[in-house]
């Protein structure tokens, strides 16, 4: 049976202690709230009745209640106060001398049986623990800021925590409305582990000037529906943070991935640590503000790549009867183009005319759509099994299987049957653009459009340019994905582009820390969820992709960038050999099948 907290300690009484003492108090848990000195006590007393008045305003509670939270926390300066708690949380700097000297003080006054617990969001538990006589009576309790809005706790155990220390706090996190995940004690724990490798490789893409900052975050919130752009959220965190973390996480485990970019220490050493001084990747209205404002590198009116470009009258091909295919005639004609689609048999071409009508025809049914606009756009629709019937179309985008020589071979063809002048585009995911633009005689006229799944719901479109690309093929590709209400990002021709190249990293990331039984993939996925807000856990993702395919996406990735940290995880291709493929064959990380 888990243990029953009447009375917690917490020792630091800044944001994070503050909301964390709140929390108790909310739970109807008494609380010691401690700082070293009467100003830092007033000031963080202030912090909480703030908050509490706040929720008052707002009519989360009643007057009475507010009165009755703000009594169950007694603020001292005196440490003997935490004689009668039954669990301390430090919630000092993130400096570890600090830190130990609190853990001694508190191992010298706190009985025995208490628990000792420290918010770290970076430094070494067992370190901490092993400062203690109580070792084993010692845990992480990393909660995230602001700590009474924030639903994720992270239980880090070491390799002497008892078992029935994690059980207990685990429980308390439940009875106090937090999510708690447990995690052995290894540097970033879950949530840090997995988020800045992701951050620190969009700032190495941002250093590289592979893509502007705008576009990167773009690329992450419509591609992947993140609730934040890396960049933005590199900002929000603050640079000298994210180099602390980096930095700590790259001493631990050696990997080249979690290095700190050196734009990031650069940044740091200027000044530039994000929204709390202004300026960071972006600029803010002024310190602390979440507002950005225009500096030298918000793109101009005069800059967009797809200013000037008429399409009025243009034609518009598509080859391919899939999903993908399917998606983008229809929301090609939705946005008025003639659009004509090449399938291999009379059979797929009714396919794919009867998907997109029945796609409309549910848009009509639910008020999306009047039937007048469904009637014409199904009039702009042309369907034929013959690559001859595309000779006059002025854009062509392939979208059929995702194999080099099919495509190669499709190209040659293209580039004989379609008029000079004419673009032809390919929606791959992962394959080199160039080794398709270099089977043509036409290379200038060469691009990607990479749509995302399903095309008529995904908003964001990656324009992907070679070194052969010329400028008014990419200003085309850009205004066409704006006329039919997508959000185009130029990026460069490089395996998995911006969305792929970021995601699958951290999804290779999250296995090897399942891997090595630092979590489980439940903890991880509902870290990610809560703490971070994804939509989706790293596991429910990849067996929603298909590991096969994910495990393909992963190898090109190494295969391009030679970094050893990119290397796809054993589990991922033992998983695939099995036939474990996530949801299509009802088990992958998870069954599927119940």
């Amino acid at each position: 049976m888990a243990r029953d907290f009447s009375v917690v300690g917490v020792v630091g009484l800044g944001t994070m202690g503050a909301g964390i003492a709140e929390v108790f108090a909310r739970s109807g848990i008494e609380v010691v709230a401690f700082e070293r000195e009467d100003e830092g006590l007033e000031r963080g007393k202030g912090f909480i009745s703030r908050s509490i008045d706040r929720a008052v305003a707002r009519g989360k509670v009643d007057e009475a209640t507010a009165r009755t939270q703000l009594e169950r926390i007694q603020f001292t300066t005196d440490w003997q106060d935490f004689e009668r708690c039954e669990l301390v949380i430090e919630a000092v700097p993130e400096q570890l001398d600090i830190k130990l000297e609190v853990f001694n003080k508190l191992d010298e006054v706190c009985p025995p049986e208490t628990i000792l617990a420290t918010n770290t969001s970076s430094l070494s538990v067992t370190e901490i623990s092993v400062s203690t006589k109580r070792p084993h009576m010692v845990v992480g309790m990393h909660f995230f800021n602001p700590a009474p809005i924030m639903r994720l706790v992270e239980i880090i155990h070491t390799v002497v925590t008892d078992d029935h220390v994690v059980d207990d706090i685990r429980a308390l996190c439940t009875q106090i409305g937090k999510t708690g995940v447990s995690v052995a004690d290894k540097a970033g724990f879950i949530a840090n582990a997995l988020l800045f490798g992701y951050l620190n490789h969009a700032v190495g893409m941002y250093e590289d000037r592979y893509a502007t900052r705008e576009d990167i975050d773009a690329a992450m919130r419509f591609g992947c529906g993140l609730p934040m752009g890396p960049l933005a959220l590199m900002d929000l965190i603050g640079i000298d943070t994210a180099y602390e973390i980096l930095d700590t996480m790259y001493r631990q485990g050696r990997n080249r991935m979690h290095a700190p970019r050196p734009i990031i220490k650069q940044m740091m050493s200027a000044g530039l640590l994000g929204r709390k001084s202004g300026r960071g990747f972006y600029t803010y209205e002024q310190p602390g503000s979440p507002k950005v404002v225009a500096d030298r590198l918000t793109p101009k009116a005069e800059d967009d790549a797809a200013s000037g470009v008429a399409l009025a009258g243009r034609k518009i091909g598509v080859i391919g009867s899939g999903t993908m295919a399917t998606g983008i005639v229809e929301v090609l004609v939705k946005a008025g183009f003639a659009t004509t689609y090449v399938a291999r048999s009379e059979a797929k071409v009714d396919g794919v005319r009867s998907a997109i009508t029945k796609s409309m025809d549910k848009a009509v049914g639910r008020g999306k759509m009047q039937q007048e606009a469904a009637d014409q756009a199904l009039a702009l629709v042309t369907g034929t099994t013959r690559l001859d019937d595309l000779a006059d179309c002025d854009i062509v985008i392939e979208a059929i299987a995702e194999d080099l020589h099919i495509k190669q071979v499709l190209f040659s063809n293209l580039d004989e049957i379609v008029k000079d002048g004419a673009i032809l585009a390919t929606t791959t995911s992962s394959l080199p653009v160039i080794e398709l633009a270099t089977q043509t005689a036409r290379p200038e006229k060469v691009v990607g459009i990479h749509f995302f799944n399903p095309a008529p719901i995904m908003k964001l479109v990656e324009v992907v340019h070679t070194v052969a690309t010329d400028e008014e093929t990419v200003e085309t590709a850009v205004a066409l994905s704006k006329a039919i209400g997508k959000h185009p990002v130029l990026c460069g021709d490089r395996a998995g582009f911006i969305v792929n190249a970021l995601l699958f990293p951290y999804l290779n990331d999250a296995i090897k820390m399942y891997e090595n039984n630092y979590a489980t993939a439940d903890d991880i996925d509902a870290a990610m969820k809560v703490g971070c807000g994804y939509p989706m856990g790293p596991f429910e993702l990849l067996d929603t992709v298909g590991l096969d395919v994910s495990l393909a996406i992963e190898q090109t990735l190494f295969r391009e960038f030679r970094e050893q940290g990119m290397a796809p995880a054993p589990l991922l291709e033992h998983l695939v050999t099995a036939g474990f493929l996530g949801r299509k064959t009802g088990k992958g990380f998870r069954d599927h099948r119940r």
